[in-house]
């Protein structure tokens, strides 16, 4: 396995935000929908949404990625193609495939492909075969088992040792009303938006509990919308969608991505003089929450020439409560803010699905900073920070595969006092293959174990 030798360094400069992975999977699978040819600029071909566009060529679109845009020929599936049958009927033909074959969709290690497309192929009678490796597999998925079950879908997993997924679903999904909690994933909310429009009658989704991550549902109602396709909110565990709605082709932009900037963002809170540009500073993107976190943690959020920094600021006199549920992905990075806060205790809470990504995210957070002289104790459904004044090195860490956590070590390892060995670095492609590239840019000092840079 690669391991990357990361020296103390001096960040500055200032870094482009890539595109935002979540807008990117939302308008690629909008575009595949439509009928017509759309023009999605600003995209990056990471591992997650490479996955997401094969996926999306199984259902019929034509996808082409290039140097300015990503062009994509909508597959113009509507709901005219899709009529009203009984829950079980013979297996219509794949795209791509024979009578009965299932279309092969290898989702790789992208919880948002797997979540997303799954209800797309029953909700056009299309059979169709999810594969996947690392933990995917493990990763909950028993509310679409038990919705799209009772609404005509066939559902058959195999047991895949090591965390792997191999699950084949078939059958005609159904309109009608889709009961489910909140509190698991937004991801099999925002699928049953993308899916049942398609179908021939009305639909209903209805939470059986808060709706956690709520931000990310907020992002795929307005791509629908950007797309031609409306969803109504009825509260806020209440979903109208009405059936026979056609996608629409059109071209977008996709803004930078928080959840990516979060990373030097922390960077500037640890001493950094980063500035990151390509931010809208209204967005809707959930993980815009880092600028209010890092605030809290007492540090100073400026905005200059379309550029957003961090600076340290005084360490507030009063604990400070962190609650994870709607910004999961950006808490290892800001746990690592918190962390360098001396005299503070910081308590992050409801992070308990953090342990259900790529790696056990909460306990990887905790044993990697502790490593490197952090005070956390790790909690059931979250972690207590108590801010020490600097880190130290000399220590191997365990990226564990996991593109968050490696990416949160490596600005840690900047600010350390000795250098850092990190364990599979090119997990980062997963979402953001440029990192370390950007990293470098802004000063910061690597080398593969063993060997140069």
């Amino acid at each position: 396995m690669k391991e990357l030798v990361i020296q103390p360094s001096s960040l500055s400069g200032t870094a482009w935000a890539p595109p935002s992975k979540s807008l990117a999977h939302r308008a690629l699978i909008c575009a595949a929908l439509a009928a017509g040819t759309s023009r999605l600029r600003h995209m990056e071909a990471s591992d997650d949404i490479l996955a997401t566009a094969a996926g999306l060529r199984a259902l019929g679109a034509a996808i082409e990625p290039g140097p300015e845009f990503w062009t994509v020929e909508g597959a113009a599936l509507t709901a005219q193609a899709v009529q009203p049958v009984q829950p079980v009927q013979p297996v219509q033909p794949a795209a791509g495939g024979g009578e009965g074959e299932p279309a092969q969709v290898d989702c790789g290690e992208s919880g948002s492909t797997l979540r997303f497309l799954l209800p797309l192929f029953p909700a056009l009678g299309r059979a169709a075969r999810f594969t996947g490796r690392g933990r995917l597999g493990r990763r909950p998925l028993a509310p679409y088992a038990e919705l799209l079950g009772r609404r005509g879908v066939r559902w058959r997993q195999e047991a895949e040792g090591g965390g792997g997924l191999d699950l084949q679903v078939s059958g005609r999904l159904t309109a009608g009303d889709f009961s489910l909690p909140g509190d698991v994933s937004s991801q099999f909310v925002s699928g049953l938006c993308f899916a049942l429009p398609l179908l021939a009658g009305p639909s209903v989704i209805r939470l059986t509990t808060e709706l956690e991550s709520a931000p990310y549902v907020e992002l795929t109602i307005r791509a629908l919308s950007d797309f031609g396709v409306r969803v109504r909110a009825r509260g806020p565990r209440e979903y109208a969608i009405a059936g026979g709605q056609s996608y629409r082709a059109r071209d977008a932009y996709i803004e930078g991505d928080y959840s990516q900037a979060a990373f030097f963002l922390v960077a500037g809170a640890l001493g950094a003089r980063v500035a990151v540009a390509g931010l809208d500073p209204d967005s809707r993107q959930g993980d815009r929450a880092v600028l209010s976190l890092l605030t809290r943690l007492g540090h100073k959020i400026s905005w200059q020439g379309g550029a957003v920094s961090c600076a340290a600021g005084p360490v507030p006199a009063a604990p400070v409560e962190i609650d994870a549920a709607p910004c999961p992905d950006i808490i290892p990075a800001v746990a690592l803010a918190a962390a360098l806060r001396p005299g503070l205790t910081t308590t992050i809470v409801r992070a308990g699905r953090l342990r259900l990504k790529e790696c056990d995210r909460l306990s990887a957070t905790v044993t990697a900073l502790n490593a490197m002289g952090a005070d956390i104790d790790e909690r059931e459904g979250g972690m207590v920070v108590r801010g020490v004044a600097r880190l130290r090195g000399g220590a191997r860490l365990e990226s564990r595969g996991d593109h968050r956590m490696a990416m949160t070590l490596a600005v840690a390892a900047a600010a350390a006092t000795d250098p850092v060995t990190l364990t599979d670095p090119d997990c980062v492609r997963k979402s953001y293959p440029g990192f370390f590239a950007d990293f470098a840019a802004l000063g910061g000092r690597t080398a593969v174990s063993g060997g140069a840079a």
